[in-house]
C-alpha cells in the first residue's frame, strides 16, 4: 500500500521537531482551516514548524517531491494563499517568540505571531509599531505585503519599520536580510510578499505610542456622498498624528453603540490620534466635524493602543465568508463619489464594508523605488469586502464586491495593495508593483529560480 505524503514525511523527516499532519490524522480539519471560510482547500500535508530547521526540512520535502508549497502565518489572506490543494503547508504558528528591547526601541517577532500578541508585548513599554486593524492578523503576511493600519500617517507602513528578517530560502539556506546583509532581498521583502522565502523572524523599529485617542464617527449612509467629499478634502491636510480611514458599513449590534441604531447602514471615519492629548485630537478632527451635520455617533475617547487595534476582532472572527477587491487611488472626483455613495447604500450584509485608507504622511517620505511597495505617490488604498457568516450568501457578497470594484476601477491609480487582492491573475500582480516588478523578478530568479514559492501574489522569476 502506498504511503500518504504525511506518512512518508514522518518516516523520512526524523529530525523534524514539530507536527506533521495529514488527512488521516484527527487534527487535520483544524490544521487545514484558514480565516476565510470561503476557502476550502485540502493540503496533503501540514507541517507545523517549531523553528528554522523544521522550515528547511519541510521546504526540502516539498521541493524534492514537486509538491505545491504554501506558507501560513495567521492565515488571514482573503484568497486563501496560506493553504493549497494537494500540497504542503508550512504552518508557522508555533513560532511565537517576542523580545522587546525598550532601550533600542526594537522588537524581535517570531514568524507565527499575531499582531495582537505583538501589540500587548510592546504596549507594556509604551511602544508600538505600525500594523493592521484586526489584531488576529498574522505578522508575516501583513508585513511582507506592506502593512497599512492606524499608525500609517505618523509612522509609515509596517515595511518602513522592518529593520531585518531571518529567512529560509527555497534551497533550504538560512539567511538574514537587512540594509547591510543581502540588501536586494531586504528591498524585495518590503512589499514583495512571500515570494522570496519563509520569514521565521522579524525585527521592527518601535515608536513611543501608548495611549491613543480613537474610535468611530458615524453618519447616516444617506449622507455618504457629502461625508466622503468632505473627508477627501480634509485628510491630506490633517496633522500626521491623526489617522482616519473612511468606511461604508453597518453599526455593530452591540455595545457601546445605542440599540436604536444597531445594524443601521452608515458612513464614517475610524480615527486614531497617536497621543493622549484629547484637546489636540479634537482640534485635529474639528475641520471635518465642523463641516458636516451632527453625526449619529462620535465615539472617540482615550484608550490603550491595543484597544483600537483589536476593536474589529469581535465583528470579524474566523469563519466568515469573505470576498475582496482593492485599488490604489490618487483622486476621488465627483463621479467616483456618486458611485461610492450608491454602492455604500447597497451593502449586501451588515458585515460587508468599504474602507478607504489614507496612504500619505510618513508613507510619502519614501520614493517609489525605495522598497518593493511602489505606490508611494498615491493618497488612498480602497478595499471592497463582501462579508457574511452564511455560505448561502457567498454569491451575493461576491457580486456586490465585483460590481463595486468594476465601477470604481476606472478612477484608480492602476494597481492594488496585494494583501487585499483575491487571486486575480498576473496582470493585476504586475500592476501592483509597476516599475518595480522587473527588479523583483530578477531577485526572485536569484533566490527562487524554479518558483517554489508561488502560492502567493506571484512574482515570476525572470
Amino acid at each position: 500500500m502506498d504511503r500518504t505524503p504525511a506518512q512518508t514525511a514522518r518516516a523520512q523527516l526524523t529530525d523534524f521537531q514539530g507536527q506533521l499532519i495529514g488527512p488521516e490524522d484527527s487534527g487535520y480539519e483544524d490544521a487545514r482551516t484558514v480565516y476565510n471560510a470561503m476557502i476550502d482547500k485540502r493540503p496533503a500535508l501540514v507541517a507545523r514548524c517549531t523553528g528554522p530547521e523544521d522550515v528547511a526540512l519541510a521546504i526540502g520535502f516539498a521541493r524534492e517531491r514537486r509538491l505545491p508549497l504554501a506558507v501560513r502565518g495567521g492565515g488571514h489572506h482573503g484568497a486563501g494563499l496560506g493553504t493549497c490543494d494537494g500540497g504542503l503547508v508550512v504552518d508557522l504558528s508555533p513560532l511565537k517568540d517576542i523580545h522587546v528591547d525598550p532601550e533600542a526601541r526594537t522588537v524581535r517577532v517570531g514568524g507565527g505571531c499575531l499582531w495582537g500578541e505583538v501589540d500587548r508585548a510592546t504596549h507594556e513599554h509604551g511602544l508600538a509599531t505600525p500594523s493592521g486593524i484586526i489584531s488576529t492578523t498574522g505578522v508575516g503576511g501583513l508585513t511582507l505585503g506592506g502593512g497599512l493600519g492606524h499608525l500609517t500617517r505618523k509612522c509609515g507602513l509596517t515595511v518602513d519599520n522592518l529593520l531585518a528578517a531571518d529567512l529560509v530560502l527555497a534551497s533550504g539556506e538560512r539567511v538574514r536580510a537587512s540594509a547591510e546583509e543581502n540588501p536586494d532581498l531586504y528591498w524585495a521583502i518590503r512589499g514583495g510578499g512571500g515570494n522570496f522565502g519563509v520569514v521565521t523572524s522579524f525585527l521592527f523599529r518601535l515608536h513611543e505610542v501608548s495611549t491613543v485617542v480613537a474610535g468611530p464617527t458615524f453618519w447616516p449612509v444617506e449622507l455618504g456622498a457629502e461625508v466622503l467629499a468632505a473627508y477627501r478634502d480634509f485628510i491630506p491636510h490633517a496633522p500626521r498624528d491623526l489617522n482616519g480611514f473612511f468606511l461604508y458599513g453597518s453599526v455593530p449590534p452591540g455595545p457601546p453603540f445605542p440599540e436604536e441604531i444597531h445594524l443601521r447602514k452608515v458612513c464614517g471615519v475610524v480615527w486614531c490620534f497617536a497621543g493622549d492629548d484629547t484637546d489636540a485630537a479634537a482640534r485635529a478632527m474639528a475641520p471635518l466635524l465642523d463641516a458636516l451635520p451632527e453625526p449619529l455617533v462620535h465615539g472617540v475617547a482615550p484608550m490603550p493602543h491595543p484597544a483600537i487595534q483589536s476593536a474589529f476582532d469581535g465583528i470579524y472572527p474566523p469563519g466568515d465568508q469573505w470576498y475582496w477587491r482593492a485599488d490604489f487611488v490618487d483622486d476621488i472626483p465627483a463621479e467616483a463619489i456618486h458611485l461610492h455613495a450608491k454602492f455604500g447604500a447597497e451593502l449586501p450584509s451588515w458585515k460587508s464594508t468599504m474602507h478607504l485608507y489614507p496612504v500619505d504622511g510618513a508613507v510619502h517620505d519614501h520614493a517609489p523605488t525605495d522598497t518593493a511597495w511602489s505606490y508611494r505617490d498615491v493618497r488612498w488604498a480602497s478595499v471592497y469586502a463582501g462579508v457574511d457568516p452564511d455560505p448561502a450568501n457567498a454569491g451575493p457578497i461576491r457580486q456586490w464586491t465585483v460590481d463595486y470594484f468594476e465601477a470604481l476601477h476606472p478612477f484608480s491609480a492602476g494597481g492594488a495593495y496585494v494583501n487585499m487582492m483575491m487571486d486575480e491573475g498576473q496582470d493585476r500582480v504586475r500592476a501592483g508593483y509597476r516599475d518595480n516588478y522587473a527588479r523583483l523578478a530578477r531577485i526572485k530568479a536569484a533566490h527562487d529560480p524554479y518558483n517554489l514559492f508561488r502560492v502567493n501574489q506571484n512574482i515570476r522569476p525572470t
